[in-house]
């Protein structure tokens, strides 16, 4: 069985192109989104967030930002992060905007708020195909360790997944035996195109 595949975190772009960039090396067909309004950055301060739109490009992102303080930037990983987003694709992508990305068969998150997002936003579109789509929660703290540990979970979970006949058939199993495995717990809903 082969899948198409979506990473969804909130609005900076790390645990979700963490996890793309990983399945996309190992042959998946996957995409890569956020939730939030905006792309935030961290900034030189909490109250001076670097804020980008939806679909401005990572170079665009990546070369203000080398121009406003390099050294910040790199030592606080934006700028290795950007690069790393650069190789992946061009620019951020917001979910709720994905339609013509559309249908996947799994929809992964890293975090609790962006489940129920996701889980809203398929529930309020109108579900004309009838496809099921498996959504799935793998809470992963928002920094660059904890995205890579993620990243690798996450290409764990959907290798089992695409080792099963049927995930419809398996699920239950998959995430209990994930669960014992990685001692992290997972969030799982189905919802439909």
């Amino acid at each position: 069985m082969r899948s198409r595949y979506a990473m969804v975190c909130s609005s900076n772009q790390n645990r979700s192109m963490e996890a793309h960039a990983l399945l996309k090396r190992e042959g998946f067909d996957v995409s890569s989104y956020g939730t939030g309004s905006h792309v935030k950055l961290p900034g030189p301060s909490l109250r001076e967030p670097n804020v980008y739109d939806f679909g401005t490009p990572y170079k665009h992102m990546f070369e203000e930002l080398r121009r406003k303080d390099p050294d910040l930037y790199k030592r606080n990983g934006i700028l290795p992060m950007l690069k790393r987003n650069m190789s992946v694709k061009l620019a951020p992508q917001r979910w709720q905007e994905n339609s013509p990305d559309g249908p996947f068969d799994v929809v992964l998150t890293f975090e609790e708020k962006v489940f129920d997002m996701v889980l809203e936003d398929l529930n309020n579109r109108e579900q004309i195909l009838m496809k099921t789509v498996l959504v799935i929660n793998l809470e992963v703290k928002d920094n660059h360790e904890e995205a890579a540990t993620g990243a690798q979970l996450a290409l764990d979970l959907c290798r089992e997944i695409e080792a099963a006949e049927s995930w419809e058939e398996s699920i239950d199993d998959i995430v209990s035996n994930f669960e014992k495995q990685n001692r992290r717990k997972l969030l799982y809903s189905i919802s439909f195109y």
